[in-house]
């Protein structure tokens, strides 16, 4: 929201007041607070008729600077996000002429009796500041509305990067964002995941925590700042220093909620009905017996919205007409090996007999004089389940735990996004503005607690659409209705990055693109996008009104489709050990580029290729011609598809490159180890069993990784060490028969592990 007209002035209907000086200060135990007056006091007069900001600074975490800005002290009826408060050590001073508050590497520093500032200083070098007049309570005398505000400084060259899933430009500098989640598709401004959190090249990152709109303007309003806005008479955000991507993402989640692992098998290939499809049993058992026939493993069978009776979702009852036998049906899919999904959204339709059940026991959310909140979008009559309601919660809860004991495994949690904050009211008093993006959260994490309960905690997983500050903690989450072109492919990848580096761990897409208008997506598309969905965390056929079985296309789709799922289930031993080690750590395994290099300045702004775990990197081909361009940063890059080695400066290289139907740049850089296991059905197996350990492009020195097991706990290590052209390595918890493969330049040695030990010489 912009408040000024031009630098000088405010807009006509803004009165906007800032604090001038700090007048008074005070510590008390872990907690900094000053009074700030929005004039500079000079005499006794100037204390009458006069307004006031109270600024309250803390540390939760070490190396997070929590600020809050209070004009009025106003009730807040809430959500608001759980804030993990870990106690760091944190040093608070006071004199005459400055006040300051540390923790970490980072330091707030505020004058005294001088014009107000805020810096925000590590290691003695100031990363960002909240500069005089930057701060501002605004009254809106048209709509009698209040606003808090804050600007931050920022750098020559300095790049803002997240706020949640963008679909837009991959560096958000010059962009207006508001933090709304709202079901736009993604070719628009409009986005399903919204996250109040940015990340800076700077090395620092900055979380808003306020669950109601945000407003953000990114060197906008202000060409020289990043602007964020809330209605209401306090603002609450955090600075949190890196300096590293990594270390600013392992601080967030350490603040607002840890990452969770899903489980191995659900890195495995994902097959839908798709939405407006004609399915029954016949179908179902048709597609995946079809998969068998043309050797394509699959994990996971997903069911969209019609497995329940059109016009009564959501019923959480199947389709009897359709699937007359429901249990028999996921028995014998399970048979097979193969996980179950079913669709749900948290809306109720008025024919559906949950209905009447749900409005007598107060379960849906009401309009201020009483009666349900209803409308006819999506389904006639939707009724919204109220999770603030605990009884509600444990209501919706046991119906999901009927489909889990029948045979379900995991739900597909759609929507969540259209929530209404006009003539509504929660069960619990809730603020209908800020309970909009909160709701998300306590859909998915009812029924993320709900597969944990009956399913045990390692195999719970949800496939969300929407989310906000804390979903991080119940993946994976999808990148939503995208089209079935190159441009919608290209805008899906960058809104996936722009998610990622927003606190989150997991993500998918619908491969192939949602929506189809008439015709199927094209056979080039299929395939190119086949290959950016295997070589994502998740990966999912699904579409709207077209089956996305690879042998509809063409044969080379059907070729292309086994080979990359046979690719990315070869890498589970690397990617799954990537994947419990970076959500340990509050990382995301797909990457952008900045994240791994973000001394490279080359990188900045890339959001067409990203790095897969920390040591592949993907380039998704956009075109039908097969031209690819992408960059290197310095050093050697082996193809993981045919060994072709790249040798890139060390200033970095830009390839431009020719790739048939079945190819794209899959590259690992030098000085890698990656476990690999072939001929593998399922994306769950024994991942340091028969494996194969690949060495790249080894540097001198020693290299190390580790191989977790399916519930991602570590079990093997192995080390590797080039001295004077001889390479040594040792290893332990592996089992079975292991080789070892080197690559050098562009040849590749094998041979055997032998007592946990081999060596090559060059």
């Amino acid at each position: 929201m912009k408040f000024t007209n031009g630098y000088w002035m405010n807009r006509e209907q803004y009165d906007v007041d800032s604090p001038m000086e700090v007048y008074d200060v005070k510590k008390e135990d872990r907690t900094l607070s000053a009074f700030a007056p929005f004039k500079k006091i000079t005499s006794r007069g100037d204390q009458l008729n006069l307004g006031a900001t109270t600024l309250t600074f803390t540390s939760p975490v070490e190396n997070v600077i929590g600020v809050k800005l209070e004009h009025f002290d106003s009730e807040d009826h809430g959500p608001a996000f759980k804030i993990n408060d870990l106690k760091p050590d944190i040093d608070i001073s006071i004199d005459k002429d400055l006040a300051s508050l540390q923790s970490g590497d980072l330091k707030l520093t505020l004058p005294l009796k001088r014009d107000f500032n805020l810096k925000f200083s590590a290691n003695n070098h100031l990363i960002t500041e909240s500069a005089p007049k930057a701060q501002g309570v605004i009254y809106d005398h048209d709509k009698k509305i209040n606003y808090m505000r804050e600007q931050l400084s920022m750098g020559i060259d300095e790049k803002i990067y997240g706020l949640g899933e963008r679909f837009g430009n991959f560096v958000k500098n010059g962009q207006s964002v508001d933090i709304w989640n709202q079901d736009g598709g993604t070719g628009s401004e409009q986005a399903y995941k919204n996250v109040p959190f940015y990340l800076s090249s700077k090395g620092y990152g900055v979380f808003v925590d306020e669950p109601q709109r945000v407003s953000f303007e990114i060197g906008s309003e202000n060409v020289d700042r990043v602007q964020f806005s809330t209605e209401g008479q306090s603002l609450q955000y955090y600075v949190i220093y890196g300096p590293t991507p990594q270390e600013v993402l392992h601080r967030y989640t350490q603040l607002t909620g840890q990452i969770n692992l899903p489980p191995a098998w659900s890195f495995g290939l994902w097959l839908s009905t798709s939405f407006t499809t004609d399915y029954s049993e016949e179908t179902v058992l048709k597609f995946i017996d079809g998969m068998k026939e043309h050797h394509i493993p699959l994990d996971v069978f997903h069911f969209d919205c019609f497995w329940q009776k059109g016009f009564e979702w959501c019923t959480l009852d199947w389709d009897r007409d359709q699937f007359p036998d429901p249990e028999g049906l996921l028995k014998k899919i399970h048979d097979r090996g193969i996980k179950t999904c079913v669709w749900i959204n948290p809306y109720i339709a008025q024919k559906s007999p949950l209905f009447k059940e749900a409005k007598e026991k107060g379960y849906l959310l009401k309009r201020l004089n009483g009666d349900v909140w209803q409308w006819d979008l999506w389904q006639a009559g939707n009724g919204f389940v109220d999770f603030t309601n605990p009884k509600a919660v444990k209501w919706y809860q046991d119906k999901l735990k009927d489909l889990l004991k029948m045979g379900v495994d995991c739900f597909k949690t759609d929507f969540g996004e259209r929530i209404p904050v006009d003539d509504v009211k929660f069960f619990d008093g809730s603020n209908p503005q800020q309970e909009h993006n909160y709701y998300t959260l306590q859909y998915n994490k009812a029924v993320y607690d709900a597969i944990a309960e009956v399913k045990g905690e390692d195999e719970a997983v949800v496939f969300a659409r929407s989310a906000t500050t804390g979903s991080q903690s119940y993946p994976v989450h999808w990148g939503g209705d995208c089209l079935s072109n190159y441009n919608s492919m290209r805008d899906t990848l960058r809104g996936g990055l722009s998610f990622l580096l927003s606190g989150f761990g997991f993500w998918s897409h619908d491969i192939g693109g949602f929506e189809d208008g008439k015709d199927m997506p094209t056979a080039d598309l299929y395939k190119r996008w086949t290959q950016f969905g295997l070589l994502s965390s998740h990966s999912r056929y699904h579409g709207s009104n077209v089956y996305r079985v690879p042998w509809n296309f063409d044969q080379e789709a059907v070729e292309n489709t086994k080979r990359y799922v046979d690719l990315k289930l070869s890498l589970m031993p690397y990617l799954y050990t990537q994947a419990a080690h970076s959500a340990n750590y509050g990382n995301p395994l797909m990457r952008p580029m900045f994240m791994e290099f973000p001394k490279d300045p080359n990188v900045y702004d890339n959001g067409t290729q990203y790095m897969f775990g920390s040591q592949i990197l993907v380039a998704p081909i956009f075109n039908e011609t097969g031209q690819a361009h992408f960059y290197l940063p310095g050093g050697k890059w082996t193809s993981i598809l045919d060994g072709q080695v790249y040798q890139a400066p060390e200033s970095g290289k830009w390839v431009d490159q020719q790739f048939d139907e079945l190819s794209l740049p899959v590259l690992v850089r030098e000085n890698s180890i990656i476990v690999r296991h072939n001929n593998s059905h399922h994306a769950s197996y024994d991942y340091a069993k028969d494996v194969e350990v690949h060495l790249y492009q080894l540097t001198d020195g020693t290299v190390s990784t580790k191989v977790v097991d399916i519930h991602g706990q570590d079990v093997a290590k192995i080390t590797a060490k080039k001295e004077n052209n001889q390479v040594t390595v040792k290893t332990s918890g592996l089992s079975g028969d292991v080789t070892v493969i080197l690559h050098d330049n562009d040849k590749t040695k094998s041979a055997k592990l032998v007592a946990d030990e081999a060596e090559f010489t060059l």
